[in-house]
């Protein structure tokens, strides 16, 4: 639902235990009239609903919510909400998120919480006598999270703070890797020989010296203390497993001083340092995934010129207000959102629409501001800066939508919260298993052996329940889990806004893909929004050109509308219109004035009726047909006689013809609705092809309408709107879609934007959304299955460690490259000539 302005009351439901029963409260509180976004908090219990200024008070979301079978235990306002945001750089997976989520939620006071892994991003919402910063940033910490910045709600997100932070993370994590994979080179240079040929004197003693940087100090230091932070929280990250899998082996490996046994510090260093490659290369590629939200943020201009007190100054963006006339040469790039005050060029606004072909504007036309002025000078009149412009908005939705949660992620969260504890379980039956009972499980790897090379059935008990052990622990990293649904969701939302189509959650491609029915408004949507001259017939014995001139000439002095499309018509035809004398007009009926000699009378037909106009008889068939058609006809006539007809209409959209038939193709049930009456209707769905048609259906009558659909079809209605008119039964909608051009009311209340305007702009989304979610679906299918796979097949020990910690970085990497096999997809189709 659309946010609202007004107060918030916070409910206390103990009962709420659940996202099932959070769903229930929500679904509830959304009937009543005046409330606006609600947030749920099962593990404060709690239920955070903003509400209209005339909308219910606490005492009515109390009586609703108890309705539904909740208990009520306290209700108080909110107004002293803060929002705090802090910048985790290593929160790199959902699992990640899925820890520091649990983490915050113990504290008193937090209402509200949102992730967003592209950004490294967690927006807090916290009640006014809440945690602040401090104890947010001390928790996250707590966890085993470093935290490098925390804002409050007041602070404008310093997007090149944010960056710098970004390049950091990966710099540091690039070092590491340096000074981990140096020392882990030499020792795999050095076991070669010693392990094939030659025992190199000393050995354990330069191994153990090669290693302990990598393990303990600058390599893996990190590691340990952030899963001895997550361990004394509760909590278990994935560095436990690398903790577990590498401090062992080498203080094991140890023992080889005063005992002869195998070394296991090889391994203990090899493990460190894939870990920290994995990071490093998850780190480049997750960057790759979401770089279109940073393209953006880099788009806009730096400065700006201004007109002050006569003179051209330079001043930073940021320092621009609404009303500054500010001055764009050719090759600037508009500062901000403005109207063209003065001058005319074409504008590059491929950033914007994903069309790579320039826009004319001239004065009063209105641009975006990062659009690219291909040639004139203009001067444009500032009228949304800062956090409101466009660009502002598109950064803030694809944010939305790459930190929103899919249905689906349900699964995946279930999993990895539980999947920790888990797995050290597993790594310690294992352990316990092959030491108690080595002769049951050493045929399999008499097996094993016989395809396996580095399976060794001769080697001691204690060494291959270690080797089991450990294996299990680096093999189940659950990052591949955690990166399924967030790393295909900043692919498909980057590619979108590329291409102008925004998709504000998650949630929303999880439903669109299963739309069955597609609601279109006519008007704007189907439709231009406003009338063009489509035909002229003239009585017998008038030339059209005639016709079309007397009737421009009269009408050029009307501002109808109407009026105003038979001249552009006539123009557009070169017949320029006359002069006219003595006009009048007679309301909605018609117009009348003097051209040259000729008393011109242009109406409907009782008005010419009236007037006694004859010769009206020999165009009533031309009449009923052009009505048949949904034109709107006016009669021509001079001097008392007919001499024919102009008809006019709301022309159809040059791609309404294909993105209906693209609809067809995608199996969905066409349906327009519209004010308009049922013979226009008819005549648009006709010419067109759509299914259903619902005429004279006022605004208010929307709503009802999509309700009636999806008891008929099912909750998988989707509608297509542009007006102020539309917003209700967009929100009503199962997903609600916004012709971009259109009402920002409208573009609100929508799960799905588009930006250009165009109606086969949503086939295009549906086809990305369905694209998506499969890549959503694959990556979850690969990542559950396995683990599924790999971990009992480490815990018999088939599985070296060495083999397993590659593995597991593979498999995170394969589900971040299988969600960038999106953006191949949809190369071939990729506007040209987007500013770089």
């Amino acid at each position: 639902m659309a946010d609202m302005t007004g107060n918030r009351i916070t409910l206390t439901v103990p009962g709420m235990g659940s996202d099932h029963c959070a769903g229930i409260v929500r679904k509830t509180l959304e009937r009543l009239e005046g409330v606006g976004e609600i947030h749920t908090n099962i593990a404060s219990h709690r239920v955070s609903v903003a509400v209209d200024t005339e909308g219910p008070d606490g005492e009515a979301l109390k009586r609703a919510v108890e309705g539904a079978g909740y208990d009520v235990a306290a209700v108080g306002g909110d107004t002293g909400q803060q929002h705090i945001r802090l910048t985790v750089p290593g929160m790199g997976s959902d699992h990640c998120a899925g820890i520091i989520r649990s983490t915050l939620e113990r504290l008193d006071g937090i209402e509200a919480i949102d992730t967003n892994i592209a950004s490294h991003q967690v927006k807090v919402t916290v009640a006014a006598n809440g945690p602040d910063g401090d104890s947010l940033k001390h928790a996250v910490e707590g966890a085993g999270y470093d935290v490098a910045a925390v804002q409050g709600e007041t602070e404008e997100a310093d997007t090149e703070a944010d960056a710098e932070i970004e390049e950091a993370y990966l710099g540091q994590a690039r070092k590491r890797l340096i000074i981990a994979a140096v020392p882990t080179t030499l020792i795999m240079l050095l076991m070669m020989p010693h392990m094939f040929w030659q025992p190199i004197p000393g050995y354990l003693t330069i191994i153990a010296v090669l290693a302990f940087p990598v393990v303990f100090l600058y390599g893996g230091v990190a590691t340990h203390r952030s899963s001895w932070r997550s361990l004394k929280n509760g909590t278990f990250n994935m560095d436990v497993l690398i903790s577990m899998g590498s401090l062992p082996p080498y203080l094991i490996g140890l023992i080889g001083f005063v005992y002869p046994m195998t070394s296991f510090i090889e391994m203990a260093a090899t493990i460190m340092t894939f870990h920290l490659l994995g990071r490093y290369l998850e780190a480049l590629a997750k960057g790759r995934a979401s770089q279109a939200i940073r393209r953006l943020l880099t788009l806009g201009a730096k400065t700006a010129r201004v007109e002050r007190e006569g003179e051209e100054v330079e001043v930073p963006v940021k320092e621009l207000a609404p009303g500054d006339i500010m001055v764009v040469r050719p090759g600037d790039k508009v500062p901000t959102d403005g109207e063209v005050v003065e001058g005319e060029s074409h504008l590059d606004e491929s950033i914007a629409t994903g069309e790579s072909v320039p826009v004319y504007k001239s004065t009063g036309d209105s641009v975006i501001g990062a659009t690219i002025n291909k040639e004139g000078r203009l001067r444009v009149k500032a009228t949304r800066v800062g956090g409101d412009t466009f660009l502002s908005q598109v950064v803030r939705l694809i944010d939305q939508a790459q930190g929103s949660r899919v249905p689906i992620q349900e699964f995946a969260d279930r999993m990895t919260g539980r999947f920790v504890p888990a797995v050290l379980a597993i790594a310690l039956v294992s352990l316990v298993a092959w030491a108690l009972a080595p002769d049951a499980l050493r045929p399999i790897l008499d097996w094993g052996a016989t395809f396996l090379p580095w399976v060794n059935p001769e080697a001691a008990v204690p060494v291959l329940a270690i080797l089991a052990a450990i294996a299990v622990l680096v093999i189940a990293c659950p990052c591949a889990l955690g990166l399924a649904t967030p790393t295909a969701l900043m692919v498909g939302s980057g590619i979108g806004a590329e291409r102008g189509i925004l998709i504000r959650s998650g949630e929303a491609i999880q439903t669109f893909k299963d739309v069955t029915v597609m609601v279109l408004d006519k008007t704007g949507t189907i439709t231009r929004g406003e009338p063009k001259l489509t035909d002229v017939v003239a009585a017998e014995g008038v030339d059209d050109s005639d016709l079309l001139r007397l009737a421009a000439s009269v009408e050029n002095a009307s501002e109808h509308p109407i009026a105003r499309a038979i001249v552009e018509g006539a123009r557009e035809r070169d017949v320029p219109p006359g002069e006219v004398n003595e006009f009048r007009s007679t309301g909605a009926r018609g117009v009348s004035g003097k051209v040259g000699e000729q008393r011109v009378l242009i109406g409907n037909r009782r008005l010419l009726d009236e007037e006694g106009v004859t010769g009206l008889e020999a165009l009533d068939d031309a009449i009923q047909a052009l009505e048949d058609k949904g034109r709107t006809v006016v009669i021509v006539a001079a001097d008392g006689q007919a001499r024919g007809l102009v008809a006019v209409a709301d022309t159809l959209k040059e791609e309404s013809h294909e993105a209906i038939r693209g609809m067809h193709e995608l199996g969905l049930h066409v349906v327009m609705i519209t004010g308009d009456n049922e013979r226009a209707a008819r005549a648009v769905a006709e010419e067109v092809g759509i299914d259903e048609v619902q005429a004279g259906v006022l605004p208010e009558g929307k709503v009802d309408a999509i309700r009636k659909l999806q008891e008929k079809h099912g909750n998988h209605v989707a509608m297509v709107g542009d007006g102020i008119n539309d917003a209700p039964a967009l929100t009503q909608a199962n997903v609600g879609i916004a012709i971009g051009a259109g009402a920002d009311v409208a573009i609100e209340a929508a799960d799905v934007t588009l930006v250009r305007g165009e109606l086969t702009g949503v086939v295009e989304a549906m086809h990305l959304s369905r694209a998506t979610f499969s890549k959503i679906v694959q990556n979850l299918i690969w990542a559950s299955a396995y683990n599924v796979a790999a971990i009992p097949i480490a815990a018999v020990g088939l599985l070296h460690p060495m083999i397993g910690v590659i593995a597991m970085t593979t498999s995170s990497l394969s589900v971040i490259g299988n969600s960038l096999l999106l953006k191949r997809r949809y190369a071939r189709t990729q506007p040209k000539g987007e500013p770089s």
